[in-house]
Order: C-alpha cells, then sequence, then structure tokens
C-alpha cells in the first residue's frame, strides 16, 4: 500500500520542506497512528515546529511530513494544507479549537430511528459540517425498527432541506446499496454521530466484515454505549476512507460562520431583509423574520437554533462567557415558553 493510495496528492508536497508524506490514521496522548510508502507505523511531533514554529497540529485524515524513523516513532515536521476540516470546542478544556478530522469527501451525519432521533443534533451537526467544505449526508440508522418513516423524513426536511438523506439497517440490508455512490476508491467519508447510533455496524457492513466492535444501548432511554475510544481512519478492501468518531452527544461550535449560513439560509434570507442590521428579531419594527414566522413561512424553532448555535460559536473562545451567555439564553427561552402557556390558557 503507497500513500497515493491514502488519497495523497503530490501537488500538497510545498517544493521548500523536505520530509516523507504520510497521512494520520489516529490520534493518541501525544502519539499518531501513520501511513506512509514505508507501511504502517507510528510518529510524535517535531517539539520546535509545532510548539514554537507555529505549524498546525495534525489531526486524523491529515497529510503530513515526516523524518522516517525505521525502528521507531518518526517525527511529524509539517501539516499540510487541508482541503477540508472539521472541528470543535475542546469539550475537556471549556474552550479553545479541537480538531477532529481533514481531507474527507463527505460528512455522514448518523441519527437512529428511536428514541435518540434529534432533530436540532442534526442541525448542531449540519452547521460544523458545511463549515468543513465537505459534502454534508444524512444518515437514517435502524430502519428496522420502524416501518414508519414519514415523521422522520418530514423533519429532516424543515431542518435541513436538500440534503442527500438515506434511510438504512445494518441490520437487514435496507438502503445500503444506495450509499455505494459514494462508496468510490480514494474517498474518505466522515462519520459523526452519538454513541449507539450505529457508526459501527455501518462500518463493518460496508467493508463486508467485521473490523469494528458494536456495542448495544441502553433500553431505557436508546442511549449508546461508547465503542469507539478514539478517532481513526480505517481502510476498507475497496480502496474507500472511513473517519470514525468517537460517539459526540455534544458539539460545542468553533468558527462556523459559512457553516451558518448554509445550514440556515432560510433564516438568513429573512434576515437581510430587516429594517435595522442591528435586529435581534425581536419586537423591533420592520423586522422581516418575525413577519415571515408570523406568517407561516419560518418556523420559530428553526430561528431560535440558528440564534443558540450563532452565540454559542461568538463565545466559543470563553469559556465564562459562554457560560453564562449560554444560561442567559436558557433563561430568556423559560420565559418565553412561561409566556406563551399563559396566554394560551
Amino acid at each position: 500500500m503507497k500513500i497515493n493510495d491514502f488519497g495523497f496528492n503530490p501537488d500538497l508536497n510545498p517544493k521548500n520542506k523536505g520530509g516523507i508524506p504520510a497521512r494520520i490514521t489516529a490520534v493518541h496522548k501525544g502519539r499518531f497512528g501513520i501511513v506512509s510508502d514505508f507501511g504502517e507505523g507510528y510518529a510524535s511531533l517535531k517539539s520546535k515546529e509545532y510548539y514554537f514554529n507555529g505549524e498546525d497540529f495534525p489531526t486524523v485524515g491529515d497529510f503530513v511530513l515526516i523524518d522516517y524513523v525505521e525502528n521507531g516513532d518518526s517525527r511529524i515536521t509539517a501539516t499540510l494544507k487541508r482541503k477540508t476540516y472539521f472541528s470543535r470546542r475542546d469539550p475537556d478544556k471549556g474552550r479553545g479549537e479541537q480538531a477532529i478530522a481533514a481531507n474527507f469527501d463527505y460528512v455522514f451525519i448518523m441519527q437512529s430511528l428511536n428514541n435518540d432521533f434529534n432533530p436540532k443534533r442534526i442541525e448542531r451537526y449540519l452547521t460544523a459540517a458545511r463549515q468543513s467544505g465537505a459534502e454534508p449526508v444524512i444518515i437514517l440508522t435502524k430502519a428496522d425498527l420502524t416501518d414508519d418513516y414519514l415523521p422522520y423524513i418530514l423533519e429532516i426536511s424543515r431542518v435541513a432541506e436538500g440534503v442527500e438523506t438515506y434511510i438504512v439497517s445494518a441490520k437487514t440490508g435496507i438502503g445500503i446499496a444506495k450509499l455505494s455512490k459514494y462508496m468510490q476508491k480514494g474517498n474518505t467519508l466522515v462519520f459523526l454521530g452519538s454513541s449507539g447510533v450505529g457508526k459501527s455496524s455501518l462500518v463493518n457492513t460496508l467493508a463486508g466484515e467485521e473490523i469494528m466492535d458494536v456495542n448495544g444501548i441502553r433500553e431505557d432511554d436508546s442511549m449508546g454505549r461508547h465503542t469507539t475510544t478514539h478517532r481513526e481512519l480505517i481502510m476498507l478492501k475497496n480502496g474507500v476512507m472511513i473517519i470514525d468518531t468517537p460517539g459526540m452527544r455534544e458539539l460545542g461550535m468553533w468558527d462556523v460562520t459559512e457553516g451558518l449560513s448554509d445550514a440556515f439560509a432560510d433564516v438568513e434570507k429573512f434576515i437581510d431583509k430587516c429594517k435595522f442590521r442591528d435586529c435581534k428579531h425581536e419586537n423591533e419594527p420592520g423586522c422581516a423574520v418575525r413577519e415571515a414566522i408570523e406568517n407561516g413561512e419560518l418556523a420559530p424553532s428553526r430561528l431560535e437554533s440558528y440564534k443558540k448555535l450563532k452565540t454559542e460559536a461568538k463565545f466559543s473562545d470563553d469559556g465564562y462567557e459562554y457560560k453564562k451567555q449560554k444560561q442567559q439564553w436558557e433563561k430568556a427561552l423559560r420565559i418565553s415558553d412561561k409566556k406563551k402557556r399563559k396566554e394560551r390558557f
């Protein structure tokens, strides 16, 4: 297996830098799984380049340059230019950016057809996927659990208009054949979804062999047990690469300015028509957004999701401000809901 089989384009190799091209296949603490023309191995970062010279810290899917060491860990000296990139707010630190994956072609946003189905989570994943530069695809798993798909399809059309959506079952094989258009040699796919959504089962089905461990879900709440414990790139026999990620129920927004515009185009088309540029879309005169909601052209939940994700992204690099703003936002929503209930009765 050569590095070109893993999607490497020689044009990525800068002329002013030496080193052997490799691709990151796994991220461990302070250590990286790599593949190069010398085969599979491990590598660590060259401290000078990454801690002092500002190189972008690599993540799964990145193409890098290494100083190859035959009988030990090679050294990563540079991260090459990315064509797509996906990150989130670091969940451990509460602030700062955490790289998730790079250089992929499609983002499979996965939701299961059980009690864990969550349209707002889809909105969140879709925003990040749009920001990454890759094409999002929605995969509704565990189709064997229900005979009525219509309510789910209607929800998807409301929050992800125009996004290709597939209903599949790794257990029965429903819909799997329709994913063949993405299963082309050289393509890299990212799987996003919370624990128990069926990522590992789908990987095994697409691979045609058991290459990942599969755990069940808790029957009381449909939530899953973590199977994947670290991000990794898997090469299938047909030459397709899959980047699997640990179940991410919470996906903290980072810089998603472009992603929000794409994922919430239905909201922003009305925002552009507002009378005032600093309109908060509450009670301001000439607010095209509130008018669209009153006329039934825009769902109130779409505006709420848009404002929440935009606020979260704005304060993503300041843990204190983010938590404070989130508390204020949630309080405002509770007050608004209480007011609506009083008006209703």
